[in-house]
């Protein structure tokens, strides 16, 4: 038990900016101008998911420990959304009502997304489709920038993770 609150703590600032660093990638405006994320709370929440869905997928598949790192950056964005429930005045009883919702869809997504990246192009087409457009856009370009970022998450060593920076492509560059 102490060994966990000390490896914790010591994790605490390699987790923030993490975290940092995938919300950041997730609001860069072009996801939004050109790509047609929605700008709302439902399509932030898409973006984070997505960045962070992919940084998860490649901590866990790396030696320990990366899937320490990766569960303590798990519990650090799910505090991030309860904390956002709380600010925009969702209740004390309804909290964990919706961060239920909330976990579904988050890991949901990620069984969806770790698939496509499995299977290919058409697969993440559709998830992303279905998942960040809800059916309505074409989803080709952010597909093509969530191949270019899984492929550069792929080739990188835990240190791009640990001391940073998480090397997220430009969206811009992504035509």
């Amino acid at each position: 038990m102490v060994f966990r609150i000390f490896r914790r703590s010591a994790n605490r600032q390699v987790i923030g900016r993490l975290s940092g660093e995938i919300v950041a990638a997730a609001r860069d405006p072009v996801l939004f101008t050109e790509y047609g994320i929605e700008d709302s709370l439902d399509g932030r929440f898409e973006a984070v998911t997505l960045h962070a869905v992919l940084v998860l997928r490649w901590l866990n598949r790396m030696d320990p420990p990366a899937p320490e790192i990766a569960q303590d950056l798990t519990d650090a964005i799910f505090r991030s959304f309860e904390i956002a429930l709380r600010e925009m005045g969702v209740g004390d009883v309804s909290v964990p009502k919706q961060m239920k919702t909330i976990a579904g869809a988050f890991f949901g997504r990620a069984r969806a997304y770790d698939r496509a990246l499995r299977g290919g192009a058409p697969g993440l087409n559709a998830a992303l489709a279905r998942n960040v457009y809800g059916g309505r856009k074409n989803p080709d370009r952010l597909a093509r920038y969530v191949e270019t970022a899984n492929e550069a998450l792929a080739k990188v060593p835990l240190d791009a993770f640990t001391l940073g920076p998480v090397p997220f492509p430009a969206p811009a560059a992504v035509r």
